[in-house]
């Protein structure tokens, strides 16, 4: 029988990001300052692993107070109602040596969606305190509008003023639990 392997999110060396176009011509970014995570394996290989996340969605920064406090009212994310975003992935496939689909279901706003990332396995590696780690990259993108998150402005020349159309992406370090 094999036992499972824990692994915990470093949120030192970790970042969850997202952009959207403003306008139609350029994109916004932004970041989530505060997730959390965990995996659990049967192998070093995280074939078939599970996945949990939980961001808090007040942390959302995107260097503008104002933007910031306006993504976070009821017009957006509605922190005060809806404090956390939540994912679990409940299938990890490996397509080769270092790329995987994710398929999890999204928690937003009180809707609830299932979503696939794509994800970059980066390797294995000790660090200087004797701690394994592994490293991901991943990316995929979301319609805003899904969640609930209608707010739009319309623009004068037609079109509208930020786009349902959400890339996020991720680079994130998970230390092996030591049992």
């Amino acid at each position: 029988m094999s036992h499972k392997t824990l692994w915990n999110l470093d949120p030192t060396h970790s970042e969850l990001n997202f952009k959207v176009r403003h306008l139609m011509i350029s994109n916004v970014k932004g970041t989530f300052r505060e997730f959390s995570a965990t995996i659990e394996s049967i192998a070093d290989d995280f074939r078939n692993a599970s996945v949990k996340a939980v961001i808090q969605t007040d942390s959302i920064f995107t260097n503008n107070t104002d933007r910031d406090n306006h993504l976070r009212n009821a017009d957006f994310f509605d922190a005060a109602q809806f404090p956390e975003i939540t994912f679990e992935g409940r299938e990890f496939r490996r397509k080769d040596e270092e790329e995987f689909e994710l398929t999890g279901v999204l928690n937003m706003h009180g809707v609830t969606k299932e979503i696939t990332l794509d994800v970059e396995f980066g390797g294995l590696q000790r660090d200087g305190y004797g701690q394994t780690k592994a490293g991901f990259s991943f990316k995929g993108k979301i319609n805003r509008a899904d969640f609930g998150l209608t707010w739009n402005a319309l623009l004068e020349a037609g079109g509208m003023a930020v786009s349902e159309e959400v890339k996020i992406d991720g680079e994130v370090q998970f230390v092996k639990s030591v049992a």
